[in-house]
This record gives structure tokens, sequence and C-alpha cells, in this order.
């Protein structure tokens, strides 16, 4: 019987163990081949690539949303439009647009309610101008800030750093700017997020060395 609850705990202690097992590399994360200066200062940058077009990204959001509200107090969260092509651009030029118009907090996830709850089709300038004007904002206001300099070089720089980090797909969460996830590597949303968790504290114990 002794035996028998020994073995049993023992199991336990086991499961337990690899539980709480630190998180492998070229496995759940891997390094960035061209590390990236961040942006945070004294805090970890998590940066994530999304694309409005990709329902994986949609489908991550709320997991994003209900994080946020536990993250570490030593990171920071910063969304990036991903730009791998010419479709791409157009959406991280509206993520850059409604950011530039100060109504990117409320209106960021209606416009991916749209694409994907709705299914509306927005991909040019004229549907966009379409829908933001039935979200409340001047046509006129929309269209200047989306052809704006300061629109275009945030695209650029999007474009550049997806490039540098060699994103190749979408959602990739990159923490610190030396370390790549995503949940196909880390075993679905809840554990991509127990990954970056783990990320910041390793990238924080790494600062202090």
């Amino acid at each position: 019987m002794k035996t028998k609850i020994s073995s049993l705990i023992f199991g336990l202690l086991l499961v337990g163990n690899v539980t709480a097992a630190e998180y492998v590399a070229d496995s759940h994360y891997t390094e960035v081949f061209n590390p990236q200066p961040v942006h945070t200062g004294e805090q970890i940058e998590v940066l994530e690539f999304f694309w409005y077009g990709c329902p994986h990204c949609y489908d991550l959001e709320p997991t994003i949303h209900d994080w946020l509200t536990n993250k570490p107090a030593n990171a920071d969260y910063l969304p990036m439009p991903a730009v791998l092509n010419k479709s791409w651009e157009f959406h991280a030029r509206v993520y850059y647009t409604l950011e530039a118009l100060g109504v990117l907090n409320t209106l960021h996830t209606p416009f991916f309610d749209s694409i994907h709850a709705q299914r509306m089709r927005i991909n040019d300038l004229d549907a966009f101008i379409s829908w933001a004007t039935k979200n409340g904002i001047e046509s006129k206001e929309v269209e200047a800030a989306f052809k704006s300099f300061a629109v275009h070089t945030k695209v650029q720089q999007a474009r550049t750093l997806s490039e540098n980090y060699r994103i190749t797909g979408v959602p990739t969460l990159i923490v610190d700017g030396k370390y790549l996830t995503s949940a196909s590597m880390a075993g679905g949303h809840d554990e991509l997020m127990k990954v970056v968790n783990f990320l910041v504290a390793k990238s924080a114990t790494e600062r202090q060395q």
C-alpha cells in the first residue's frame, strides 16, 4: 500500500515538474537570427506581428486581451502589422491611419470584427473610407491620414522590421527583440502566453547578467 501511495506521489510530482519545466529552444521558441533593438526602455518588449486578414490573428485577440489584464509588470505589449506583400501593406496602412486619427483603441477590434465576423471585404481605400465614415470619421480625414507621409513612414518601418525578423507567418510574437514564438510552436493560445511569460522572465534575467 505504501509503495502504491509513494508511486502515486512520485507520479504527481513528475507531472508537476513537467508542467513547470522550462520551455525548450527550437521547439517552443527560437532565437531570432538577427536580434533587433527594442523601444520600451527598461521594460521587456512583447511585439506581436499580425495581419487584419488573418483568421488565426483574429482568434488570438481574446487571449491577448486576457493576458494584458495580468501580464508581467515588466512587459510592454506592442502590436505591429506585418508587411509581407501588397495586400498586407494595405491593412498596415489601415492600422496606422486609425492610429494617426486617434481612434485605434476604439476601432481596432471593430475593424477585425468587420472582416471576420461580418465577412466584409475591405481591401481598397474606397471600401475603407466607407467603413470609417459609418464609424464616425469624416471621409476627408480618413483619406488625408491614409495618404500622409507619417503613415507611409510607419508602414515602411513595419515592412523593414518584418523583413529583419524574417517573419513568414502570423501571428508571431517577438520577446525583447531576440526570441520568436507562435501558437503552433507553443502548442495553443494559452500555452503561447505561458511561453511569452517565460521568455519575459528569461530576458529580464539576461539583461542583469
